[in-house]
């Protein structure tokens, strides 16, 4: 952009953690003049991008739109990790466990979805019926109905480490990062772009990208926000017991797991020694970034340890670790919204792809968002991620 000010822009970024990052590292890689704007520190704990280890999977249960974005995350993610020599990615294989007698409690058909996906795009996998379930994962109290589909590519992300990497390349390639800086509003300048209000000044942009996280639906009017809610998620660690071996629990033993039953737990294998299991679950109750109870009473890992450990990790003990308070920006169906703002098109781009499945799809979502701020249109696909759908 010749002739601009030190406050004039190509493109300005709202948030900065997984979608964020993401999407400023594209732009400075492009050598587009990007600013990013964050309340925070990023990475920080107050947001959906924290917690040492993400999920991800190649086989996308929740639809097939989302598997050319896991496949070019991966891509994205192995490329940064030899750009900055940083460990982002992890593979240690995936289970998605099932039965036949299983009633849906996160969406539909989900496990019979995720075997589709990865027959029709030839994603390495294997069905494993009851007794090889039980032989191959012991760590698993799998009852005599339940199966199993195992991915050996899937794995985790380090959240924190993904983000730094990110940052840390966009901020080489030329982008401004203003951190702890809080977004207030911005005006639509018509022909002459946007300019966004801050606590600490005024900036104008050919383009704005809006990825708030938790704090979007605060950012838009009552039309728009009523469409993105916030919940309150517990992520908690549990001590291995000593009389098992350990190993059992480790990334070369466990992988991550997803698993269809009456509790819908998922996890992690114990990521550090000592550090305990990390086990969730989806549970959400409705809160806000600024209501939201980060800390875990004694009451509810009691609970946690009732309902998703001891009937189903025998290893485990009720020893927890440490658990932590998250939260999750959810549309009505789930899925994604990654569009142009209704009332401000071709301007301002909306980016909530989340709830509570987002992050394995971040890097390549910023580089989508990427393209659709600087040249207008996306390699991948977005149509299922349109607002229009809830019209």
């Amino acid at each position: 952009m010749e002739g601009t000010t030190s406050n004039e822009y190509e493109t300005i970024v709202i948030g900065m953690g997984a979608m964020g990052s993401a999407t400023l590292y594209q732009l400075a890689k492009k050598k587009f003049k990007c600013l990013g704007i964050d309340q925070f520190t990023p990475p920080h704990t107050q947001g959906s991008s924290h917690g040492d280890s993400r999920i991800t999977r190649q086989a996308i249960g929740e639809g097939s739109a989302y598997v050319s974005f896991v496949l070019r995350s991966y891509e994205i993610f192995q490329e940064l990790e030899k750009e900055t020599n940083r460990s982002l990615l992890k593979v240690c294989g995936g289970l998605i466990l099932s039965s036949k007698n299983r009633e849906p409690k996160y969406m539909d058909d989900f496990y019979g979805t995720t075997v589709k996906t990865a027959q029709e795009f030839n994603i390495k996998h294997e069905l494993l019926d009851n007794k090889e379930l039980k032989t191959r994962f012991p760590q698993f109290n799998v009852k005599d109905d339940e199966y199993a589909y195992y991915e050996p590519g899937a794995g985790y992300l380090i959240p924190e480490q993904c983000i730094t990497a990110q940052l840390e390349m966009a901020k080489k390639y030329g982008a401004t990062l203003n951190y702890d800086e809080k977004f207030l509003s911005f005006e639509d300048l018509k022909s002459d772009g946007v300019l966004v209000h801050t606590n600490k000044g005024k900036y104008k942009a050919k383009k704005l990208v809006i990825t708030a996280g938790a704090w979007l639906p605060s950012l838009l009017n009552e039309k728009y926000s009523k469409l993105f809610s916030v919940h309150r998620v517990v992520i908690s660690w549990w001590k291995i017991k000593e009389s098992v071996d350990q190993k059992m629990f480790s990334q070369d033993k466990m992988p991550i797991f997803i698993w269809e039953n009456e509790a819908m737990p998922y996890g992690f294998p114990e990521t550090l020694p000592g550090g305990g299991v990390k086990l969730g679950r989806d549970q959400l109750v409705e809160t806000t970034p600024e209501t939201i109870d980060r800390t875990v009473s004694e009451e509810e890992k009691k609970k946690i340890y009732s309902e998703i450990v001891e009937p189903y990790f025998p290893g485990l003990s009720d020893q927890c670790v440490k658990a932590v308070g998250c939260m999750y920006t959810c549309t009505p169906d789930r899925h994604f919204v990654i569009d142009w703002h209704p009332d401000h098109q071709e301007k301002v781009l909306l980016a909530s792809p989340c709830s509570g499945h987002g992050f394995k799809h971040s890097a390549a979502i910023g580089e989508t968002l990427a393209e659709l701020a600087t040249v207008g249109k996306s390699t991948l696909d977005i149509s299922s991620f349109s607002l229009k759908r809830f019209e």
